[in-house]
């Protein structure tokens, strides 16, 4: 198998409280790009002048985007620090 389930058992990453501290990661990451992307894409659509409608999806297109790569690095540093013990 590509994915070893007992390398990530060792490294601590199928416990508990390290998946909910990377979903709460990829929450809060989704939530702040979301909200970047939104600002980002309103000034984008009125700076290059998408007409009607497109604008509105334009919008909607680049704040899932944001907040999807956001919060997909957030949660992957958050993978990364799971297997450390502090």
């Amino acid at each position: 198998h590509i994915l070893d389930i007992a390398a990530f058992d060792k490294m601590g990453v199928t416990d508990n409280a390290c998946l909910k501290q990377i979903a709460t990661n990829f929450g809060l990451g989704a939530a702040l790009g979301s909200s970047i992307g939104a600002l980002y894409g309103t000034y984008d659509a009125f700076k290059f002048k998408i007409p009607g409608l497109y604008k509105i999806r334009h919008i909607g297109q680049t704040t899932v985007t944001t907040g999807a790569i956001f919060g997909t690095f957030l949660a992957a540093g958050a993978l990364l620090h799971c297997g450390k013990s502090h």
